[in-house]
């Protein structure tokens, strides 16, 4: 529980020189800090300098019928003790008062708690009343100090205003634990501030004011702020995507509180809930409603996006828009999953379909028109009828675009013209491409004009070639991943190959030893045997050089056994290396038309690590070509039938 604490009384941190004292005065009174204030208003003294003793405490309670004040009944520490009993402490006609009898005197020097500082503190209900000790607080020990330390919080309490004898079933605990510390170390003190729990009433249950959460909507109201903890005003929500399951909504039912009582006595009766936010709406098929005894949940039954319809809710998968941009939509993002399913309208080709700097991730995208400049489109399938700008970037699995200038990643992609831009897939397909950098396993080009790079793992076709200055590439190392697998591949091989050079060494060096050795050995061998089987002590040299070329033996047979796996290892390791290679036999760069102009193929091999490269003459009526090794190690580019 949060505390925050509200001082009700304390000393003066400051030490004060008692010039004047006052003459013991008894009174009987319901408020003891305003008697002292008097007093020491009368005495012409500070109420620091007054101190006072308990002679009696009176407990009285009533339980007031139909609004009229019965009469106060004094009650005893053991009935006090019995009103614990919730039903009687939460009747809110129950009252309770204190009258203390007390003798109000000037501070004598030799209070052993004179260096003592602390004051009472509650939390904002007074219902947990603390008694809070200041850091550098100190109290001499001394037989009747249980006793004194019991009277000092009482008498803490009594200046508060908090009942005494009444809830605080903890006291005597914390006073004996304390107690048992100074009586063990002569005084008790404190380096640091500590609070203490000294009385504990009855907390109210606060009331709960009805509540609707839109869980679906609750961190896009006004924007998502970005990495540097500014709001990005363009991605305002203006779609939610959910996923089957998920809460969108949430009534909170209004709930009036439980009443309490404080550790005054006051009677704490809760507000009547408000009532502002009941649902005025309805849902259809798609969303599960939950009725609760607290609250009421609605569920998404399907995935989609979250739709309100006048005054009903329902989830949906296809959505048409005109266009995305700052000004309408703002950016989308309903995760590649959520099984939306957006369609862009906007078509003329004088305007974007998807403005500039927007962002977009859905389930599928169908875009009429253009995608604008620093706009990016991230789906598993999309389709663009327009153009893309040449700073924006498009990744789906699988892509459609008409025109392309700017940056696309998928795995199956179709374009009608590529027209200096960039591609990166597995498989793509391009009708007709003027400029521009593809990178794939395989690239099929219809027509291919001039200054097209073209790198790919397996293949490269050409349907017509009708420009010049263009270079295809087939690199088996292509693909990222590849390339860390063979560095990952080399790493490994490398340190294997210094391991077993050394292991071989080792291993031929124990097997010389063993092999000039082995005449000496059976000699000792025999030896011992005779000392044994005629009961003779065996000389101690014997056995040493017995044992140690039975160490020998074993040390062999274990570094023979790890030679034989590393090098196995080896072994497999440079067989994968070579496997990255095989692909490149059977790759192929072709041409079905004449070959014109100035073009290069380049084929890069990986063992050993070289690029070969071809520049066909004009007029060629070559059309496939592949590396083909013409000798042991040695390779080149050819021409071949298929």
């Amino acid at each position: 529980m949060d505390r925050e604490y509200m001082g009700l009384f304390g000393s003066n941190n400051k030490t004060e020189q008692v010039v004047k004292k006052i003459r013991p005065t008894v009174v009987k009174t319901q408020n003891v800090a305003k008697e002292i204030i008097e007093i020491a208003k009368r005495n012409g003294v500070s109420t620091g300098s007054l101190d006072f003793d308990i002679l009696e405490v009176q407990t009285y309670t009533r339980t007031n019928k139909d609004k009229i004040e019965s009469d106060w009944e004094e009650r005893s520490k053991n009935e006090l003790r019995e009103l614990d009993d919730a039903t009687e402490i939460l009747n809110q006609n129950f009252e309770i008062k204190q009258i203390y009898e007390i003798e109000i005197y000037s501070k004598e020097d030799n209070d052993v708690f004179k260096n003592f500082h602390a004051a009472v503190g509650a939390n904002a209900t007074k219902c947990k009343v603390y008694l809070s000790i200041k850091a550098g607080s100190e109290a001499i020990s001394s037989p009747k100090f249980e006793e004194d330390f019991l009277n000092y919080i009482k008498k803490s309490k009594i200046r508060a205003g908090i009942l005494v004898d009444i809830f605080e079933e903890m006291v005597p605990e914390v006073v004996s634990r304390v107690s048992a510390l100074a009586k063990v170390d002569g005084k008790i003190g404190y380096d640091k501030n500590q609070t203490i729990l000294i009385s504990d009433a009855y907390e109210p249950t606060p009331t709960i004011n009805d509540e609707l959460i839109l869980h679906y909507d609750k961190e896009n109201t006004l924007g998502q702020k970005n990495e540097n903890e500014r709001v990005d005003y363009s991605n305002r929500g203006f779609i939610h995507s959910v996923v089957e399951g998920d809460l969108l909504m949430e009534y909170i039912k209004p709930k009036k509180g439980k009443p309490g009582r404080n550790c005054r006595g006051e009677y704490m009766e809760p507000p009547e809930p408000e009532v502002k936010h009941a649902p005025d709406f309805t849902v259809n098929e798609t969303i599960e409603i939950v009725d609760n005894k607290d609250n009421v949940l609605y569920r998404a039954k399907t995935s989609g996006y979250i739709s309100l319809d006048g005054k009903v809710y329902q989830i949906k998968s296809d959505m048409d828009v005109g266009e995305i941009s700052f000004k309408t939509t703002g950016s989308i993002s309903t995760g590649l999953d959520s099984d939306v399913s957006l369609s862009v309208k906007e078509n003329d080709s004088q305007k974007d379909a998807i403005g500039s700097g927007m962002e977009v991730e859905v389930s599928e995208i169908d875009i009429k028109g253009n995608v604008g400049p620093n706009a990016k489109v991230h789906a598993k399938r999309a389709t663009i009828e327009g153009q893309t700008h040449k700073t924006s970037e498009i990744k789906a699995n699988d892509l459609t675009i008409n025109v392309h200038k700017g940056t696309a990643i998928g795995d199956n992609i179709k374009i009608t013209r590529l027209e200096h831009g960039i591609v990166e897939g597995k498989k793509v397909e391009i009708v007709e491409a003027v400029g521009g950098n593809i990178r794939a396993k395989d690239i099929e080009i219809g027509i291919c004009a001039s200054y097209v790079k073209a790198t790919a793992s397996r293949l490269i076709e050409i349907q017509k070639l009708q420009g010049s200055e263009n270079v295809f590439t087939i690199d088996p190392l292509m693909q990222k991943d590849k390339q860390e697998g063979l560095g990952e591949n080399k790493h490994e091989i490398d340190e294997l190959r210094v391991s077993v050079e050394e292991i071989k060494k080792e291993v031929d060096k124990y097997k010389k030893m063993i092999k000039d050795n082995t005449d000496s050995f059976n000699e000792i061998k025999k030896r011992l045997m005779h000392f044994k089987q005629n009961g003779i002590k065996m000389p101690e040299a014997f056995v040493t050089k017995y044992k140690q070329f039975t160490k020998a033996q074993e040390h062999l047979e274990g570094i023979t056994n790890e030679y034989r796996v590393k090098n196995d290892k080896l072994h497999l390791l440079t067989t994968k290396t070579a496997s990255f290679q095989d692909n490149i036999v059977d790759a192929r760069i072709i041409n079905r038309d004449r070959w014109i102009g100035h073009n290069e193929l380049i084929f890069k091999l990986i063992e050993p690590p070289i690029e070969l490269s071809f520049k066909p003459p004009e007029g060629s009526p070559d059309k496939i070509f592949a590396v083909v090794e013409t000798d042991e190690g040695v390779f080149e580019i050819q021409a071949v039938h298929q």
